[in-house]
């Protein structure tokens, strides 16, 4: 049996699920920036696209093209099986991440890249909605002054008024739908569904309001059924990332923070993280420098006492791993590990995928020919294993389980899938 999660855990997790709820079923789902222009999307795209890749030199970390990275997912898990195992091959997991073109007010009408826009985010899985709140008098504001509420307020807008203009033919499709379904013909009435209505109602209410629709937990499984196939852009999950000058970011807070937590909580809440591409961009500037960073992270901790702030809550990192971790769990996606002496790899799958199909993540064969699945914990092997890169002592606990097709993938499986597959005979 896997692990039990606590109360605490269980209902994060079921936060994310909700608002993932009406995403595709996939293991390979994106996250895309999107923000006004000039707000740090694309500064902070190729932040991501470097950070991290010092630790997997062999792996092929390209850019997939000017404006689409996949980013290394931060896991102690999976370094922890790299250094005991030294394999001449380490594949970490990766998140995608899409620098959308800069929306201007008037997108979702055809103003500036319009359509090609609203068409990108249509495309990704996600949304990081990057806002500035950092004065600059060399990065122009693209409405001539910083306003980070009045900045939210364009970008939601546009992307309610798109789902607005969608929503408005959907009721069509579903009319022809239903003729083409049961032969109605075109001068007659056509009846909808009681679950489409209503589904169709609250999204209504909701994009007229400027609120996201993934926003709200009052829809029933029917009614998140109808609404993945209207194509809604509001029913990505969405990160609101703040963007704020290095001195903001090293005192925790700035003029904009208490405003943006007051608009996302009546737009129906979202998680909000705090950062500054400034500093970012500075510590990885030197990332070949391991004395060079750890000598810029102790200047920096001397500003902040020069501030007199200090605890915890005023240490000084880099915020690139939890951004990349937070739009990982945005999509409900996770990894599980093969490790031996020629490879260790993190592989993705979403949450709640069973046995079957996250050995047919590795190839399609091993879910065709599916016969069980040998599991370890990642704390059982850390805690057992004293030094050996092998999970003998696991199984000498009696930690190592065997579990079949209705298996229920746990985050940090260890495992070795059994399969068979017989081609089939010539007649």
């Amino acid at each position: 049996m896997p692990p039990k999660k606590n109360k605490k855990e269980g209902e994060s997790e079921d936060k994310y699920m909700r608002a993932a709820r009406f995403g595709r079923v996939k293991n390979d789902l994106s996250m895309g920036f999107v923000g006004l222009p000039n707000v740090g999307k694309s500064t902070l795209t190729n932040i991501l696209a470097g950070a991290n890749h010092a630790e997997a030199a062999n792996y092929p970390f390209c850019t997939i093209d000017p404006n689409k990275v996949k980013a290394i997912v931060p896991d102690q898990k999976f370094k922890y099986l790299a250094s005991t195992y030294k394999p001449p091959s380490v594949v970490p997991a990766v998140l995608t991440i899409v620098d959308i073109a800069g929306l201007i007010r008037g997108a979702s009408e055809g103003a500036g890249l319009g359509n090609a826009f609203l068409s990108h985010i249509a495309a990704v899985d996600g949304i990081f909605h990057l806002v500035r709140a950092f004065e600059s008098d060399e990065i122009v504001h693209v409405d001539d002054s910083v306003d980070a509420i009045r900045d939210l307020e364009t970008i939601q807008s546009e992307l309610c008024l798109k789902d607005k203009e969608t929503l408005e033919k959907v009721i069509d499709k579903e009319k022809e739908r239903i003729r083409k379904e049961k032969g109605i013909a075109r001068s007659a009435d056509v009846p909808l569904g009681e679950t489409f209505q209503s589904a169709y109602n609250k999204c209504a209410k909701l994009i007229d309001s400027n609120t996201p629709v993934q926003t709200c937990e009052d829809f029933t499984m029917g009614e998140v059924d109808e609404i993945r196939n209207f194509g809604l852009i509001t029913t990505k999950p969405q990160i609101y990332v703040v963007n704020m000058s290095k001195k903001s970011f090293l005192r925790k807070g700035n003029k904009w923070l208490p405003k943006i937590q007051e608009w996302v909580n009546s737009h129906g809440g979202g998680q909000i993280i705090p950062m500054s591409c400034e500093f970012e961009q500075e510590l990885l500037d030197l990332q070949d420098d391991k004395e060079g960073q750890k000598a810029y992270i102790q200047e920096c901790e001397e500003e902040v006492k020069k501030m007199g702030l200090s605890g915890p809550g005023f240490a000084v990192k880099s915020v690139v791993p939890r951004l990349i971790r937070s739009g990982r769990q945005s999509l409900c996606l996770q990894s599980f590990y093969t490790a031996g002496p020629k490879e260790v790899r993190a592989w993705t799958i979403m949450k709640g995928t069973a046995a079957p199909q996250a050995a047919g993540v590795i190839h399609t064969d091993f879910e065709r020919g599916f016969i069980k699945a040998e599991v370890g914990n990642f704390d059982d092997f850390k805690a057992l294993h004293k030094g050996e890169a092998s999970m003998a002592k696991v199984k000498e606990a009696g930690k190592y389980r065997q579990e079949g097709k209705t298996y229920i993938m746990q985050e940090g499986d260890i495992c070795v899938f059994m399969h068979n597959v017989t081609s089939s005979k010539k007649k």
